[in-house]
């Protein structure tokens, strides 16, 4: 506990001192922020925050100037980096500090980061508003309501999740860190002067609990999640079959035509580019994880090693491809457990894909699996809006919330452990590829719903939130600077 709460001084004396001497340099400054401009920070890879990266295509698209503040780990979508309203702003990885025992690492990471970022943020432009992901909160949250007061901007969190519920995972709820932290994100929490949250469970939670006010802006897809044409699902697995054993023609007969160029999944005629589905192709399944302890993928890995044995039991049902794609801390864990599996009917593989060819694959698949448990139970996986933004159906495990994105029996199903998936594999695959039955229902479903996509649902919620806050402003006499 003297460990946390020094590193909760530490946070404090840093952050004083450095806005102390930021307000001496800056105090000739007159007015609010930047006129409409955003700081949109994640103190995490921006290229695995999509939802922040929407925040900024959105801003950009109602011509605002958007500093897009994090780690550059992975590459952001074509789309933001392609934008001239929207600076990537990077901070510098810190993972040298990870020398000496696991609580001294971490208490010099969140100094180390609290510093980086204040100094980081003080040296952008001026702001009107930033508006940050929370998890991770800790120390951002602090470093941002600093950081508002220098340049009287306004605050704006993202509710994604509770930080202290995800700590809990890996240290237990009673742990000194995690009460800390519990009690740090409610404290700086209440600082902000507006909050976005992802559920109305979570809405809910944050009033009852925090006494915070926020507005629920559930995840919507982009519009570039949909169903991908058959001609460029070919040109996506004859590029993944270059690294990917699964994707590649597994049985290339003499009958077949040396016109012919085949995939695991398709086949195009040469001569007139002509592209279809290769009769007995394998189903193909896909997941998508930041392989973190929210989400065990020992369930799916069970519930394929029952299917394999409906198979060789005499039922009638497709040989597998399961693709699970992401980056995270388990990742190797996991990959040693799947090599131990000696499967004859299903290939596993477990690539990083580039931002443009993830929607593309989601697309192209026959049926999403979500893993992904809520550690606070008040959050929803944005992996499963990604896949009904392309028409595919899910299968998901269950969890307190997750009612308010899949309708069980309706656009997926849910499941609470491995043979109940397994089961529902079954259901759905029996006599594939025919345009029978649940699995082809769910998507016909899914296509004939109409979903709102993110650009109508921020507009809806979000850019009312900066209207009405401009209108205050300008109500009070101020002057925003041009």
């Amino acid at each position: 506990m003297a460990a946390g709460g020094g590193a909760v001084a530490a946070i404090g004396a840093a952050l004083v001192l450095a806005a102390t001497a930021a307000l001496w340099w800056r105090r000739r400054r007159a007015g609010g922020g930047g006129e409409g401009r955003v700081c949109v920070a994640v103190l995490g890879d921006l290229g695995r925050s999509p939802r922040m990266q929407y925040h900024a295509l959105s801003l950009a698209r109602h011509g605002r100037g958007v500093s897009l503040l994090g780690y550059l780990q992975t590459r952001p979508h074509g789309d933001v980096l392609g934008s001239d309203r929207i600076r990537v702003v990077p901070l510098s990885d810190l993972r040298w500090l990870r020398v000496g025992p696991k609580i001294l690492q971490y208490v010099v990471k969140v100094i180390a980061q609290a510093i980086q970022l204040l100094y980081t943020m003080l040296q952008m432009e001026q702001p009107a508003y930033i508006l940050l992901q929370n998890p991770p909160g800790l120390p951002s949250i602090a470093v941002a309501w600093v950081a508002c007061l220098v340049w009287r901007s306004k605050l704006i969190i993202d509710w994604h999740n509770y930080g202290y519920t995800i700590m809990s995972l890996s240290h237990g709820r009673n742990h000194p860190l995690v009460r800390i932290a519990k009690w740090y994100e409610k404290l700086f929490g209440r600082l902000s002067d507006y909050n976005l949250c992802v559920t109305n469970a979570m809405k809910e939670d944050l009033w009852v609990n925090c006494k915070i006010k926020a507005v629920t802006l559930y995840d919507r897809p982009a519009s570039y999640f949909k169903e991908t044409p058959l001609e460029l699902q070919h040109q996506l697995y004859m590029k993944l079959a270059k690294d990917y054993e699964p994707f590649k023609a597994q049985h290339i007969t003499e009958s077949v035509s040396s016109n012919a160029e085949r995939s695991a999944f398709t086949e195009m005629d040469k001569r007139n580019g002509h592209v279809v589905k290769t009769r007995g192709r394998p189903a193909l399944l896909i997941s998508s994880t930041s392989w973190t302890e929210d989400e065990d993928f020992s369930v799916l890995l069970k519930a394929l090693e029952d299917y394999e044995q409906y198979i060789n039991e005499g039922i009638k049902l497709p040989a597998l491809v399961c693709v699970i794609t992401g980056k995270g801390p388990l990742k190797e864990y996991y990959n040693g457990l799947i090599k131990k599996l000696h499967f004859r009917h299903i290939q596993i593989c477990t690539p990083w894909l580039e931002a443009e060819d993830y929607p593309l694959l989601l697309g192209s698949a026959d049926l999403g699996v979500c893993l992904h448990k809520s550690s606070s139970g008040l959050d929803l996986p944005m992996k499963v809006v990604d896949m009904f933004g392309c028409c595919l159906p899910v299968c998901a495990i269950y969890f307190e919330c997750l009612h308010e994105l899949v309708k069980h029996d309706e656009n997926g199903l849910i499941f609470r452990d491995s043979s109940e998936l397994a089961e529902q594999l079954k259901m759905l695959f029996l006599e594939f590829p025919t345009l029978e039955g649940k699995l082809h229902n769910f998507r016909k479903n899914l296509c004939a719903s109409k979903q709102l996509r993110w650009d109508e649902s921020w507009d809806q919620t979000v850019l009312p939130l900066f209207m009405q806050s401009e209108r205050l402003f300008v109500g009070r006499g101020g002057c925003p600077k041009s």
